[in-house]
């Protein structure tokens, strides 16, 4: 293995497979995670030039952590982590949902941050800097009161990366966050309801998820110092929006 290595979680599918194209196509071994895509996984490692699959749960404390020992065990040159992978179940600020708030402060931000520590325990990379990338979201500076539980979660995450980035003061570790803003229908979205809402931000553009793939090799090189938060999203997050964008759409709200 001469290629240094990647592992993308949630890279079957979505903003995670354009990701895992853009590190195939710039040269990287990709590891692509899934939990439940495998034929999905399959199919895109197929399409790449050096890739692998891997299957985990990161709704336990267990899976994640692990995946990370067996991957550092074996890859002579494991550089890159990039924790992708999050649930996103509507909850609102008037009513919470134990359930959804366990699963998503799991998955979206237990999970990675374990992750990110063993990942800056054990792996091995040749180039002497290893690089953690939490995927956020730009509701950090741009909130409101839907998808509670969620939201709670990513700001949970954002706090690991300041705090990570402390602790490798001195090395040349680095650990970043990347925030998208709305790019891909989600929740219960049409394509064509997201064509309209995806427009609702500074720019009144459709933010694609090669940008975000290409933000993310950007960070892999570790140009900017540690604990930056980078936001990819058309200027979304500069602006003070009442509710999510699937709603303002459907309203025929402009924000």
């Amino acid at each position: 293995m001469t290629r240094p290595a990647v592992l993308v979680t949630g890279g079957a599918k979505r903003i995670g497979s354009a990701i895992c194209r853009a590190f195939g196509e710039a040269g990287w071994h990709v590891v692509i995670h899934y939990g439940r895509s495998r034929d999905q996984a399959e199919a895109l490692a197929a399409q790449l030039p050096s890739a692998e699959i891997v299957q985990g749960d990161l709704g336990n404390w267990v899976d994640g952590a692990a995946m990370i020992g067996a991957l550092a065990a074996r890859l002579p040159d494991f550089r890159v982590l990039i924790n992708n992978a999050s649930v996103f179940n509507h909850d609102s600020v008037q009513a919470l949902d134990p359930a959804i708030f366990d699963e998503a402060m799991q998955v979206n931000a237990g999970t990675p941050a374990r992750m990110a520590q063993a990942f800056l325990a054990h792996a091995r990379a040749g180039s002497g800097q290893r690089v953690v990338i939490q995927m956020l979201d730009q509701k950090l500076d741009n909130p409101n009161p839907d998808f509670f539980s969620y939201t709670m979660s990513k700001h949970a995450l954002a706090a690991t990366v300041p705090m990570m980035a402390m602790a490798a003061a001195g090395s040349a570790d680095r650990v970043y966050g990347l925030c998208p803003g709305a790019i891909l229908p989600s929740h219960d979205q049409t394509a064509e309801e997201a064509a309209r809402s995806h427009r609702l931000n500074l720019l009144k553009r459709l933010t694609g998820t090669g940008e975000i793939a290409q933000a993310a090799l950007f960070l892999a090189e570790g140009w900017l110092e540690s604990g930056q938060v980078l936001f990819v999203d058309s200027g979304q997050h500069l602006l003070a929006q009442p509710r999510d964008v699937i709603y303002l759409e459907r309203e025929g709200r402009q924000g």
